[in-house]
């Protein structure tokens, strides 16, 4: 049964109703959704974190155990491409995205985000490489987070390339170091933004005043970004504590508030932060209160759901489902719950560059799923 969430009661007023996190249940007929069919693509696959589109129709999909995969178009042949470098698997460390370049066409390269280190000192790191039909080569480590950290947690990982060929990249706050994500000066808790060869973008907004690569800062551990391709806006959806996961729309140089002010608590139910709200600080676009643990992040620009043409789609590790929110005007509007009939933890969201959705689940047994019309 699909379910939906109105905004109605969320209407800020002087931040005091989205403080309190109320939300309206309303019946599945309030709107008319999409009907749909699921089909497994493959199955077999540990713990996988990302899936990128290959040209040919084939797919690459990341491990968290640190594997690689090339997959055939009908997922009926697994590769797994050597070349890959060593990463640090433990509790949340591992590999994590896997992104194409813009011109893949003719450079053939790839990036990979993964947690470079070990247990004393690790972080979040990118590789850029070229994909062979069997491994990687060239393969060369273009960023490393300046700040490195002794906890294998919260390292974001998440990238996206922007319209401008700049790249962008989500770090955790490493869990014990939070007040680090106000902290200009490091790279926890921030979205970098750098050139493909690594080197921060010459008009990034503090680069005097912090790290040049910093583009936004005050996040917790966003495992989510996605481009609207119709007005270039682009969004995040970051993990909160108990409570307060939050999607947000990203300018350059805007603070997202955490651990200065948040709507979720510590998970020993004691307070993060006595503040909601401060001056300077942005309020999000969407909320979760309790969490849904959100991961994954597609919007949507294609034709085979004129319905939903202009949504965005975050998956939900904790609920076991897939949460679209109904976008009008740049605003969300409402929150509908799918595909929670797969009953498995959704690590990641794409829209397909053939119109469809795509959903990985999260176990030792992974699935890579298409979402189809039920024509």
């Amino acid at each position: 049964m699909r379910r939906i969430i109105s905004k109605s009661l969320r209407a800020i007023v002087g931040g005091s109703l989205a403080a309190c996190g109320l939300s309206l249940l309303l019946s599945s007929n309030a709107w008319s959704s999409a009907d749909y069919k699921l089909e497994t693509v493959t199955d077999g696959l540990n713990h996988p974190w990302s899936v990128a589109f290959l040209p040919n129709g084939e797919f690459l999909v990341t491990e968290l155990g640190g594997k690689l995969l090339r997959l055939s178009a009908d997922g009926s042949k697994k590769t797994i491409i050597g070349g890959v470098p060593d990463t640090y698997v433990a509790q949340q460390g591992g590999f994590f995205d896997i992104v194409l370049h813009p011109d893949f066409k003719s450079n053939k390269q790839v990036y990979l985000s993964y947690a470079h280190g070990g247990p004393d000192a690790n972080g979040t790191g990118i590789i850029r490489a070229t994909l062979g039909k069997e491994r990687l080569e060239n393969t060369e480590l273009i960023m490393l987070v300046a700040t490195v950290k002794d906890t294998p947690v919260h390292y974001g990982g998440r990238m996206l390339f922007r319209p401008d060929g700049t790249l962008l990249v989500t770090t955790g706050d490493g869990f014990e170091y939070r007040e680090k994500a106000q902290d200009l000066s490091t790279e926890l808790g921030k979205v970098l933004r750098i050139n493909p060869n690594g080197v921060a973008a010459a008009d990034n907004p503090f680069p005097d005043r912090g790290s040049p690569r910093v583009w936004t800062y005050g996040h917790r551990n966003p495992q989510g970004l996605a481009l609207n391709s119709d007005t270039g806006e682009i969004y995040l959806h970051e993990h909160g504590a108990k409570g307060g996961d939050e999607l947000n729309i990203l300018q350059a140089g805007k603070n997202y508030g955490w651990p200065a002010i948040t709507l979720g608590v510590d998970y020993s139910g004691a307070h993060v932060t006595p503040f909601k709200e401060l001056p300077g600080m942005e309020q999000p676009a969407w909320f979760w209160v309790p969490s849904i643990a959100p991961s994954g992040l597609a919007w949507y620009g294609g034709t085979a759901f004129p319905q939903w043409h202009g949504d965005l789609f975050v998956g939900a590790l904790v609920n076991k489902d897939v949460r679209r929110l109904d976008l009008e005007d740049g605003k969300v509007v409402g929150e509908e719950i799918l595909f929670g009939e797969i009953g498995e933890r959704i690590r990641d969201v794409r829209s397909g560059p053939d119109g469809y959705l795509y959903l990985l689940t999260d176990s030792k047994d992974g699935k890579l799923i298409r979402v189809k019309p039920d024509e």
